[in-house]
């Protein structure tokens, strides 16, 4: 009598296996074991044992299902590019699934297509409203079920029935420190208006343009000299910075708001990547 190890034994080595209860108090009728009776030849049974006793293959580990996220650009992307790059070298719970721009020659669709992440186009300018736009818009958008739909140099001013439908999930970065400097034009009203300090703000986007909840925000000194374009570039490489991260605790709840505020929760232990088998 021998553990049945799965159905696999039943025709092994010339042997007919049969499924019985288990031989145990007299009486126990319900309880069943998953042995079996063996009835084969002396040499059968020799090459049947080994068969018997080969321990349980180990299966890979099963992998997680990664949350999908979409971007939203009108340019290059730099900010996209840097949460994709975040998103694969830190093992999030989580992909970008795909990068859809209003402008059919925006440079961030090129990088986005060599890594093999999908690509779309929503051009405003065959839309005959804001409302028609932001209809097709949502549709490419809906088709991913995105955990997170992140604006990332994003150039239109959304609908509140487009905020409205993905509420919680829509993220955006602004490069100034709001609510200082809300709008266009941002480096260029922080030197005029004197400041000594600026930055970039990620926030949660309501109806009220660049008004949102704050999730987090960088500070950079402005320096004696400073133009636009080098103000510009030091508050940029904050906002590679602050942006995936932000990004990141959406995606996996870490973020509790109430009203304006929000607070992030601290992350979940680093666990590798498991490499597919």
């Amino acid at each position: 009598m021998v553990p049945c190890p799965s159905a696999l034994v039943g025709e092994q080595a010339g042997a007919a296996a049969l499924p019985r209860p288990h031989p145990g108090r007299r009486g126990d009728n319900a309880r069943l074991r998953a042995f079996a009776c063996v009835q084969c030849s002396s040499r059968a049974a020799g090459r049947l044992v080994p068969l018997a006793r080969k321990p349980t293959a180990t299966l890979p580990p099963m992998q997680a299902v990664q949350a999908p996220i979409v971007i939203l650009i009108s340019g290059r992307g730099t900010n996209m590019q840097a949460i994709v790059r975040a998103c694969t070298a830190e093992a999030w719970p989580a992909r970008v699934a795909a990068v859809i721009s209003n402008r059919p020659d925006a440079a961030g669709l090129g990088f986005a297509r060599e890594l093999g992440i999908a690509t779309h186009v929503v051009d405003h300018c065959q839309a005959s409203n804001r409302e028609a736009f932001d209809a097709a818009l949502a549709a490419c958008i809906d088709a991913y079920a995105p955990k997170a739909v992140a604006l990332a140099g994003f150039m239109r001013v959304l609908t509140p029935g487009f905020v409205r439908r993905y509420a919680g999930r829509l993220i955006n970065i602004h490069p100034s420190l709001l609510p200082a400097f809300a709008g266009l034009g941002t480096h260029r009203r922080a030197l005029d208006a004197g400041v000594k300090w600026h930055g970039a703000t990620v926030h949660l986007v309501t109806p009220d343009v660049d008004h949102g909840p704050i999730v987090a925000q960088a500070v950079v000194p402005v320096l004696d000299g400073d133009t636009e374009e080098s103000l510009a570039a030091r508050v940029l490489d904050q906002e590679h910075r602050i942006y995936p991260a932000a990004v990141r605790a959406l995606v996996e709840g870490r973020l509790q708001v109430q009203g304006l505020h929000v607070r992030v929760l601290p992350a979940p232990c680093a666990q590798p990547r498991q490499e597919a088998v």
